[in-house]
């Protein structure tokens, strides 16, 4: 395997900036992570960085050779002509910046299109990363397609070896194969290498998955505060009040729509609604509930993917 080190470059100044702030940090640093490309139902970790990034002090501190990890023809960047020439070029872009939270507090933001190639390593790169910067907890987060009900609050299924972090959440999988993702190999490989992960993923209703649903985004903003501490209640701002638009419009068009969409809805809420009772009670079997099988996970999770990789 080629040097992992040769896939990214650090930027003297934001390096410089970090090692300040780790001299006052003595724990170490928090790190966010998300990659856009793979299964992100509702657009949840894709709403996250970008109001992370409008709302917050940012720069950068290391770059990944994106022109090495990137498939072109798979993904085209956009080139914009204007009259009689190439104007402007969207270059991707795979960067840590250092982020800081409405206090001052320092972390480290790890963002942009999921690398298609050498995963293995770049979760070594990232690993170097995170070993030279001191982080503490690497956090990543993401939406998945569930058979939920828009009219119920977001469930949450934290993952990684700090679950601990999330109390009150639980997984309701036993086990599944999905397809792979190179977030999910980070955190796999790290927590291997013995650095403290924790995996955020929202359940987004599957008849809204490919919308933004500002409702999943805000719940795992939430859930990520309170498992690191970080400060954000602008960026938890926005989200609320796009939140509230948007539920506006769902419910809106659910009630434009025809009796099979009602009936879905509803079918879904009495669902919901049966496991949190039997949760309540301390008994996942006192109703007779449809759950949803490894099988079934596994194949939501491919439908969802190859629908995404058709729009593109």
């Amino acid at each position: 395997m080629l040097e992992p080190q040769d896939l990214y470059a650090w930027e003297p100044k934001g390096l410089a900036v970090v090692d300040m702030a780790l001299a006052q940090e003595s724990a170490g640093l928090v790190m966010l992570y998300h990659f856009d490309g793979y299964i992100d139902a509702g657009e949840t970790g894709e709403q996250i960085v970008e109001k992370l990034l409008d709302t917050l002090p940012n720069q950068v501190v290391a770059r990944f050779d994106h022109d090495r990890l990137v498939d072109y023809r798979a993904r085209r960047p956009l080139l914009t002509f204007r009259r009689d020439k190439w104007a402007e070029y969207e270059t991707p872009a795979i960067d840590v910046r250092l982020v800081q939270d409405a206090t001052g507090a320092p972390f480290l933001l790890l963002s942009g299109p999921e690398p298609d190639v050498e995963w293995e390593r770049f979760s070594l790169a990232v690993r170097q990363v995170v070993e030279r910067l001191g982080v503490r907890l690497s956090v990543n987060f993401h939406g998945i397609p569930m058979g939920v009900p828009h009219t119920r609050p977001v469930g949450i299924t934290p993952h990684g070896n700090r679950t601990d972090l999330m109390p009150g959440h639980r997984s309701p999988f036993d086990e599944a194969q999905v397809p792979g993702s190179a977030e999910s190999l980070v955190e796999y490989r790290l927590s291997e290498a013995g650095h403290d992960v924790l995996g955020v993923a929202a359940h987004v209703p599957h008849y809204v998955s490919r919308s933004s649903y500002p409702d999943a985004a805000l719940t795992t903003l939430e859930a990520i505060t309170a498992a690191t501490g970080l400060v954000l209640p602008g960026v938890a701002h926005s989200l609320r009040t796009e939140a509230r638009l948007t539920q506006d419009e769902i419910s809106r068009q659910i009630g434009e729509g025809d009796e099979e969409l009602i009936s879905l809805v509803q079918g879904l809420e009495h669902q919901y609604d049966a496991v949190a009772g039997a949760e309540t009670r301390g008994n996942l079997v006192a109703e007779a509930v449809d759950l949803p099988s490894a099988d079934e996970i596994g194949l939501e999770f491919e439908r969802f993917l190859a629908e995404r990789e058709g729009e593109g």
